[in-house]
């Protein structure tokens, strides 16, 4: 696709409205860093800032931009300018073209591939293309499988299965599941949602009721009663990381991977969505309660609570009503389900 784009970033005065402290560079920062395949927004902020969430303001971008990202491609230069007294990021032109730092403009022939992404895009891709979570009243909406071949019990790849609440024609790909572990809200106890166990992907071959799909791809064995959803397009957003706009209290529901204690890189849910204000880009600290533990003159265990201890951030990149999903971009110990995740 060919891009034609300016290499100035785009540069407002107006002060970002979600800053706080002032920015911080880490010791020493170089002056420039050539970008390559790999790099995130979020690292290459890291060579430069103490807090590289915060790149939105370093690049000086305010508001609306948070949701039409740069355009950084493998080859650029990022340059950290001084000269105002405030740190910033600049994009120079691209290696090759001479290098000596001056912004002139440029034209791309890139596909859209190699555009730099905010996060690894690798890690959470499954998660943007995949059914998730089963939030109550959406059974509505899923088709069900009713029947499979007279002689097969289940099914797998290349098999015929058949389906009703398949109402046309209009989508052909579709998304294996079934309904799998409760989420309960740490706070009420209430289960707020159900996990979807995702089996695999199908294609409408003939509508009708029951309609008849084909199996493309089975990651577990499928069989009547399986579900169905319209397969998403497997599109990584690009938004930028940024506060919330009012004060987020929630809590870690569940570790993805059935596993009680994650890490850097980990996916977590947390148990407040869309309702509560949270969207895509959001930026959450990790806290976590502490308690120390004594043993006292006659030999007893004695606890005293000790103030919490922020230890990670966590990015949201997926929102339901009521819960959402957030990668782990850093963490200085490991996360525990039931830890607290607020505004940073």
């Amino acid at each position: 696709m060919i891009r034609i784009i300016s290499a100035l970033i785009l540069a407002v005065t107006a002060a970002c409205a979600f800053a706080a402290a002032p920015l911080e560079l880490v010791d020493n920062p170089p002056d420039r860093h050539i970008v390559v395949r790999g790099d995130t927004l979020w690292g290459i902020s890291g060579k430069f800032l103490k807090e590289p969430w915060r790149w939105p303001e370093i690049w000086r971008m305010n508001r609306d931009q948070i949701k039409n990202p740069h355009r950084i491609y493998p080859g650029d230069v990022v340059l950290l300018d001084l000269s105002d007294g405030t740190p910033r990021l600049r994009r120079a032109q691209a290696v090759g073209n001479g290098g000596n730092g001056k912004l002139q403009p440029q034209i791309y022939s890139e596909t859209i591939d190699q555009v730099i992404p905010s996060i690894p895009p690798n890690v959470i891709e499954p998660f943007i293309s995949r059914p998730l979570i089963l939030e109550p009243g959406s059974e509505a909406g899923q088709a069900v499988i009713v029947a499979t071949a007279e002689d097969r019990m289940f099914v797998g790849n290349g098999d015929e299965a058949y389906v009703s609440g398949i109402p046309d024609a209009s989508v052909e790909k579709w998304n294996l599941f079934r309904p799998g572990k409760p989420l309960k809200d740490p706070d009420t106890g209430e289960v707020i949602a159900h996990e979807a166990f995702f089996l695999g992907d199908a294609k409408l071959v003939r509508p009708g009721e029951p309609a008849t799909i084909r199996i493309v791809q089975a990651k577990e064995e499928i069989g009547r009663g399986d579900r169905l959803l319209p397969a998403p397009p497997a599109e990584i957003i690009s938004y930028v990381p940024h506060r919330p706009d009012s004060e987020i209290a929630a809590r870690i529901v569940s570790i993805y991977g059935g596993v009680n204690e994650g890490g850097t890189q980990s996916v977590v849910v947390l148990n407040r969505g869309g309702n509560d204000g949270l969207e895509v880009g959001h930026v959450l600290a990790l806290f976590r309660n502490r308690v120390s533990f004594a043993v006292d003159k006659d030999g007893r265990r004695t606890s005293t609570p000790i103030p919490e201890e922020r230890y990670a951030l966590a990015f949201v990149f997926r929102v339901f009503d009521g819960i959402s999903y957030a990668l782990v971009m850093e963490s200085a110990k490991p996360v525990i389900v039931g830890d607290a995740a607020r505004n940073p």
